[in-house]
């Protein structure tokens, strides 16, 4: 039973590592597509004066449902594309890696839908602890995929960090609308960057 266990976990990773420019082509308009999202919902959060801390939680977590559905439409595009299973052993794998930090996000937004609060400083604390375990969970996915993930997961965690620090700093002044702007600039802003760079050294390699 061991051997079994260990010679399928060796299959999973000889099949990642095979399928790393695959994954690395897929990732490019996944997170452009989530960047965009985040960046037109944080206009849209600004503008409709979404400024209560049950709102501003019930609207973030429904984009990221959102982006949650684009990544999965993308994903199957991508396996439909190159003639694969969608829900494939390596795609399991990275779910698997993916859902302990994700589910934990969920966590720490529902009591501020259950319960009503106006702290605005919890509202804007619960946006860096966001960042970190959003972090942590591409964190742990980079372990199945190309190097730049597990980077881009210490980005989050650092800013995360960053963001808490200047969120205790500032308590006095009201911070719905700049964590609209936080979740645009880093949530949005990030993965739209980090598209466009998969963007251009893909294309790079692809004319080498």
């Amino acid at each position: 039973m061991q051997t079994d266990w260990a010679s399928e976990n060796l299959q999973i990773i000889r099949t990642i590592m095979e399928r790393s420019a695959i994954y690395r082509r897929a990732l490019a308009p996944l997170t452009v597509a989530i960047g965009l999202t985040g960046i037109v919902a944080a206009v849209v959060g600004h503008f409709i004066n979404i400024d209560t801390p049950r709102g501003f939680v019930a609207f973030w977590l429904a984009v990221s449902v959102v982006c949650l559905l684009e990544a999965l439409l993308l994903v199957r595009r991508q396996a439909l594309k190159d003639a694969e299973p969608f829900w494939s052993s390596p795609t399991r794998r990275v779910a698997q890696a993916l859902a302990p930090p994700l589910f934990a996000g969920l966590a720490a937004g529902l009591p501020f839908l259950i319960w009503y609060t106006d702290n605005q400083l919890a509202t804007w604390l619960l946006v860096p602890g966001w960042m970190v375990l959003y972090g942590c969970a591409l964190h742990s996915a980079g372990f199945f995929m190309p190097r730049g993930m597990k980077l881009f997961g210490w980005a989050f965690i650092i800013i995360g960090c960053g963001l808490a620090v200047v969120g205790i700093n500032n308590a006095e002044r009201p911070m719905i609308d700049t964590a609209h702007l936080a979740m645009g600039v880093c949530f949005g802003g990030g993965h739209l960057v980090y598209g466009i760079y998969l963007y251009f050294t893909e294309k790079s390699r692809n004319s080498a």
